[in-house]
């Protein structure tokens, strides 16, 4: 994110408050390579940052005021009082922000109010984490304005309690420690359970691939009740196999599980994805690190059957940009984030991107549906201070 933009952010804070800011942050959005719906099962999982930023330009206030205003709405500031705000009482765009402010209070940090422009070109709805860049961005302005002393984890766990119960979406840990925690030209390998981080090299340019990103322009949201259910069955299946969460089934005595949970066939195919997915993150983690990188194509792909036929959360948008991406040489492609639209993900050698992005959109010409949006997903930094 170029110090262009924060300045382009910064002078809109100007007009629209009579002073300058205090700073301006950045926060990305994320691409994960592997590892879906394991988060909230205490599993594994391997996100990456996108170059793709919300920008929040921030100065503290000592009145009690919250004044909140997004370049990607318009109107008005929105006024808040500091001391008013609770679950459930605000259900427009400014509960993500209003919801950390919460959240940090709910903590024990006395915050008073602040001053906050914020803008994005996190696609929304695309299964990038827009939200949680939204909350990373004011929790990390915050934290310095304030002088909270927390690191970026902490800032990750308090904006998904805000997203959890002042926004009521049940996501795990994953977006918002993507976006508070990745490192440039890394992969991070994340266990949820503790929030022990491992950044794993990934240079595609460097070996002649690509990442591909299709937004299929198919918006969801992670607050409707289908993103829900899954997440009380993957409950339900850790407490009929008597362990903490999923994570806790071994991927080796994987068969033993689901023939102890007989005819409970919803779970059981629960069940399976989130096995089968922690055990494919540790597999992506060693192919890389071996210096395997084509391998983790047919992975990916792995990846991408199981969360349509067991996890049942693909939609005929994302399936046709895998079948389409593999039928043109792609080295592999999957769905990517929480499901029922969003984006999938392409692996690709550098060489075969304009072919796969051709056939792609002709594709989805075919079928009728939206043109979709087709980027190159580069591993970008978290969050951090601009100006």
């Amino acid at each position: 994110m170029g110090e262009a933009v924060a300045r382009t952010v910064g002078e809109r804070f100007r007009e629209l408050y009579g002073a300058e800011p205090q700073g301006v942050w950045a926060a990305p959005g994320r691409v994960n390579l592997i590892g879906e719906h394991t988060d909230y099962n205490d599993g594994f999982v391997m996100p990456f940052a996108l170059p793709h930023t919300a920008v929040a330009a921030v100065s503290r206030r000592d009145d009690g005021i919250l004044r909140l205003h997004s370049a990607d709405i318009g109107g008005d500031p929105v006024e808040l009082r500091v001391a008013d705000l609770a679950p459930g009482a605000d259900k427009s765009w400014t509960a993500y922000p209003s919801g950390v402010v919460w959240a940090l209070r709910e903590a024990g940090h006395e915050l008073t109010g602040a001053d906050v422009h914020l803008a994005s070109t996190v696609p929304s709805g695309a299964g990038l984490s827009s939200s949680a860049a939204l909350e990373v961005v004011v929790a990390l302005a915050l934290n310095d304005l304030y002088s909270l002393g927390l690191r970026g984890r902490q800032l990750a766990r308090l904006c998904q309690r805000a997203e959890n119960v002042y926004v009521g979406a049940p996501v795990g840990i994953m977006d918002q420690t993507a976006s508070a925690c990745c490192e440039a030209g890394h992969a991070l390998f994340l266990d949820t359970r503790d929030l022990s981080q491992r950044q794993i090299p990934f240079d595609l340019a460097a070996e002649g691939m690509r990442l591909l990103v299709v937004d299929t322009q198919v918006k969801h949201s992670h607050s409707e009740g289908e993103y829900g259910k899954r997440r009380a069955g993957c409950e339900k299946g850790a407490a009929l196999l008597g362990v903490d969460a999923l994570r806790d089934v071994p991927y080796a005595g994987l068969d033993e599980a689901l023939e102890r949970l007989g005819d409970e066939e919803e779970v059981r195919r629960l069940v399976r994805h989130v096995v089968t997915e922690d055990e494919r993150v540790e597999r992506v983690v060693s192919l890389l690190e071996s210096g395997e990188t084509r391998a983790i194509g047919p992975v990916l792909v792995e990846g991408h059957a199981s969360l349509r036929d067991d996890f049942r959360i693909s939609c005929p948008e994302l399936d046709l940009v895998v079948d389409t991406a593999l039928a043109s040489g792609a080295l592999g492609a999957r769905m990517t984030g929480g499901g029922f639209g969003g984006s999938a993900i392409v692996l690709a050698e550098a060489t075969d991107v304009d072919a796969v992005t051709k056939a792609v959109e002709e594709a989805f010409a075919a079928a009728g549906f939206t043109p979709p949006r087709v980027f190159e997903a580069v591993p970008s930094a978290g969050a951090r201070r601009v100006l």
